[in-house]
């Protein structure tokens, strides 16, 4: 039967698993109405559009 020789410090394991788990940045649509982009299946921060209405009111800072 096999056994480990020694104790695997906490730091080795986490070197050795820490390898696998790298982030990725997220996907941007663009917003059919403004062309803004906007993370999908969420409402524009923008013009507040989602699905080809307006759900959020905003106001133009213009």
């Amino acid at each position: 039967m096999a056994v480990p020789k020694g104790k695997v410090s906490k730091a080795r394991r986490d070197k050795r698993r820490g390898s696998n788990w790298k982030l990725s940045a997220p996907t941007l649509a663009k917003c059919p109405k403004c062309g803004a982009l906007r993370l999908p299946h969420r409402a524009c921060k923008e013009c507040g559009s989602y699905d080809g209405r307006e759900v959020i009111a905003v106001e133009s800072a213009k």
